[in-house]
C-alpha cells in the first residue's frame, strides 16, 4: 500500500515539471517573437473589398467574414500574394509569410 502512493506521487511529480517545462519554453518563445499565432482574423482587418459575408461563429461569438468561400470558412488575407480561406479559425500564415490552413 505505501509503495503505491510512492510512485503515484513520483508519477505525479513527473507530470507536474514536465507540464511547468512546456509552459516555461512557450513563455521564452513569445516573449523572444519566435512564435506568431494569427488564427482569426476580425472584419476591420481585412481590406474593405474582402469584408462580405460576415457574420458571427456560432460557438465563439467571434465576427468574421468568409467573402464567397462559403458556409464554415474564414477568409484570411496577409498580403496581395498571400490570402485565401481555410475553414473557421484554422488559418494561420507560416515562417515565409504564406497562408496555411491547419488540418
Amino acid at each position: 500500500m505505501r509503495m503505491g502512493k510512492i510512485i503515484a506521487a513520483a508519477l505525479l511529480a513527473i507530470l507536474a515539471s514536465t507540464c511547468v517545462s512546456q509552459a516555461v519554453e512557450m513563455a521564452n518563445l513569445h516573449a523572444s517573437g519566435l512564435l506568431i499565432r494569427i488564427d482569426w482574423q476580425t472584419p476591420e482587418q481585412l481590406p474593405p473589398k474582402f469584408r462580405n459575408h460576415c457574420t458571427a461563429a456560432n460557438f465563439t461569438g467571434r465576427p468574421y467574414c468568409s467573402n464567397h468561400c462559403g458556409i464554415d470558412y474564414q477568409f484570411f488575407y496577409y498580403s496581395p500574394v498571400s490570402f485565401g480561406c481555410c475553414h473557421l479559425g484554422n488559418g494561420y500564415r507560416d515562417w515565409d509569410g504564406h497562408l496555411r490552413c491547419s488540418p
